[in-house]
């Protein structure tokens, strides 16, 4: 028995080295899943505190029209952590959100949307309506991720 050599077989370390490979196909679609939804998560939590910043504004004007990218006097004042960039730019980030104020009617300044664009790669819009249906958000498209299309749609995230 002492000439006898110990160890694992080939067959042995293979079944083991498959089993870890199962194991790791089983957990790193799990994984990218939760990465996305969380990066996903970080432009939708912009957006909200964008929102919460704009309706604070709207309380003291009774209008949407500081709630703009100004930094004096618009939304940076209210909510500094955020990057607050004009309409017609496209955000860079999730952290980055393209605001825009227009009207229901000439001059009211009753309509705020805004945009952020996720690490994911999808764009998150929100748009809040003063004067009709409230608050709407959906998905957009990257490329055109902005403040100027941030029209609400229906639907949730």
């Amino acid at each position: 028995m002492r000439e006898r050599e110990e160890g694992f077989t080939l067959i042995e370390l293979m079944v083991v080295v498959l089993i870890i490979g199962i194991l790791v196909a089983i957990a790193l679609p799990t994984f990218l899943g939760a990465r996305e939804r969380a990066q996903n998560r970080a432009a939708q939590s912009s957006l909200r505190n964008a929102l919460v910043a704009a309706k604070t504004l709207y309380t003291d004007e009774s209008d949407y029209s500081t709630a703009d990218d100004t930094v004096a006097t618009g939304l940076p004042s209210v909510e500094p952590s955020l990057d607050y960039v004009p309409a017609a730019t496209v955000s860079g980030g999730p952290t980055s959100v393209s605001v825009r104020v227009s009207d229901v009617v000439v001059g009211d300044a009753q309509v705020w949307s805004a945009a952020a664009l996720s690490e994911s790669g999808d764009c998150f819009e929100i748009s809040d309506n003063a004067t009709g249906p409230g608050t709407t958000f959906g998905v957009g498209v990257a490329a055109t991720c902005n403040g100027t299309n941030a029209i609400a749609t229906a639907g949730g995230w």
